[in-house]
This record gives C-alpha cells, structure tokens and sequence, in this order.
C-alpha cells in the first residue's frame, strides 16, 4: 500500500524540483525528505527518482505516479469537505492569501462578512505575491487565495488546484501629465502610447513577482526593453515615484484608486484578471464555500461603486465643459 504521506512529497517534488525545496516549504529536513522518498520506491516496487551527485529527476513511473497522487489527495480533500459539512456551526481556521490591492477593496469586506456570519471562524490572512500562492496552497499553509494573470502573463496550469474568474480589470500607462491638461486621460492611441515610452525610464515591482514580468513582457511586446529604475511593490508607492517625475509605470485599476495631481492614466488594451484558487477537492468545504460567497459579493459590490463613481465623474466633466 502506498503511503499517502509519501505522496504528497513526491508531487512537491515535481512542483519544487528539489529535495531541498521541499523540505523547506513542508517543514522537513532534506535528509527526512531523501528517507521517505527512498521509503515510498520500495513500496511502488520501481525507480523513482534519478540521482546525479546532489540533483534527483522523476522517472517517467514517478511522473505518472504524481498524477495517480494529484486524484488521491483531491479525493481525501473532497472527504474532509463532506464531513465537515455535517456540522451544525463553521469553525476552524480558514487561511487566506491575497495580494495588497485585493485586501485593501476586496478582502477585507469580505472578512467583515465572514466575521458576522460565522463567529467561530478564525480568519488568517497573509498578504503575498500571486506568483507564489498556488505553492502555499499545495504545500496547505494557505486554504484559499488570489491568483493573477496578464494578457502577456497567463496563468499557468495548476493540476491540483481549481480556480474560478473573479475580476478583470484594466492597465494604464501612469505617467506624468501634459503641461496644461485638465485631464487624467490620455488621447493617444493605446497601442502607440505604450511603444512611444521605449526611451522612458521605468518603475516596475520587483523582481520576481508578477507586476515586474508583466511590465517588462508587454514593453518587449510593444517592441523594446525597459529601462527599470525603481522596483516597488505598492502601488501607492509606483504613483507616487510617477508624480516626481521617477518615470513611468504600469497600474491596473485597483492600484490606481487614489491618483496623485499631476499623473496621467492612459488605459491601454493589456487586462488584469483575478481568479480565486484552492486545493482540488475542497470547493464544496463549508469554510471555502463560505470565502467564495463573501469574495464574490464584495466584487460585486466593488464593482458597482466603481461603475456609480465613474458615472459621477463624468457628469461632472460634462458640467464643467458646459460651463466654459
């Protein structure tokens, strides 16, 4: 019988590619990682892993045993879903990833909703970049989270979580505005205000995370490397190096709530989109089921406040050109 324990480590391994890796992120050590590992060979009966020096490779038997895993532990998940929805009360803890934008305007509704509705909840949220949320949610230390993909960054295929759309927003080009506009909006066309910028210096995250391989894919896309001077991660920070003149940036419209005078969003035809994510098998969980109520309702009701907010503010224009 193959132990599922054993399983797991073996499906990290293909995720992660090395032993070390997965002791880290599972709270091992290497040598408790190579035993089990070495322990799980003798029950399938076949060769796992290749070792060269330091470094191992899955056998293609270990690569279809990993797929056999990604069913097993999804099939387990499912299980503990179905008991715990035999209880009359949601308790528990429920461990929430999200990036800043999304605790600012979505998540944090959302746990005030969750708050009120299930008292015996216990919430964790831990703010952390997409890029890395579907190795937490393999490695359990986080229940549910918040992925994101560009139109030059897609999502890459997750076999052992599910996801669901959420948001799609749009990106602007942030930069200073036109001596003179009254504007925060940009005439030019979208596709040449991206290229136009290839002499311009650059504010993108850092690197490694999601934003800064989206800034540099959609400048390459437009036919030039950027010239990356600062790396922030806040948005609030990216607007504000804008505003003194640090150079230009790309913000979707989550991070560009709060513009400072002086800066310019050109939207361009590039979108955001946010899904929600969790380990295969658990969705129908009462504390999952639970999350993604609460985090779709509050993108509704973001998104209706934004739409009024945007109706607002072109009345206004309208009555100030009328006026002049």
């Amino acid at each position: 019988m193959l132990d599922v324990r054993r399983l797991r480590l073996l499906r990290e391994l293909a995720h992660r590619q090395t032993i070390a890796a997965v002791a880290e992120a599972l709270t091992y050590t290497p040598s408790a990682v190579s035993q089990q590992l070495t322990a799980l060979e003798r029950e399938a009966g076949v060769p796992l892993l290749e070792r060269t020096g330091r470094s191992v490779t899955l056998t293609p038997a270990a690569l279809r045993l990993v797929e056999h895993a990604e069913t097993i532990l999804a099939v387990l998940e499912q299980a503990t879903a179905e008991l715990a929805a035999t209880r009359t009360e949601l308790t528990g803890t429920l461990r929430i990833g999200a990036f800043a934008t999304a605790v600012h305007t979505i998540l944090s509704p959302a746990l005030v909703t969750l708050s009120r509705e299930h008292p015996m909840l216990e919430l964790l949220v831990t703010e952390l970049d997409p890029a890395v949320a579907p190795a937490a949610l393999r490695a359990e230390t986080l229940d549910i989270a918040l992925l994101q993909e560009y139109d030059h960054v897609p999502l890459a295929p997750e076999p052992g979580l599910d996801t669901e759309p959420m948001l799609e927003e749009t990106v602007h080009l942030a930069s200073l505005r036109a001596a003179g506009s009254d504007s925060g909006q940009d005439a030019q066309a979208p596709a040449k205000t991206l290229a136009a910028q290839s002499g311009s210096l650059w504010i993108a995250g850092t690197p490694g995370t999601l934003c800064h391989e989206m800034t540099v894919r959609a400048c390459l896309a437009a036919g030039f490397t950027p010239r990356i001077r600062h790396h922030a991660d806040d948005f609030a920070t990216v607007l504000a190096l804008v505003a003194a003149g640090q150079g230009v940036a790309l913000v979707p419209d989550l991070g560009a709530l709060s513009v400072p005078g002086g800066v310019r969003l050109t939207p361009l035809p590039t979108r955001r989109r946010t899904h929600l994510a969790y380990r295969r098998g658990t969705g129908a969980h009462p504390a999952i089921a639970a999350a993604r109520r609460a985090l779709h309702n509050a993108v509704s009701a973001h998104s209706a406040g934004s739409e009024a907010d945007q109706a607002a503010a072109s009345s206004r224009s309208v009555a100030m050109a009328s006026r002049r």
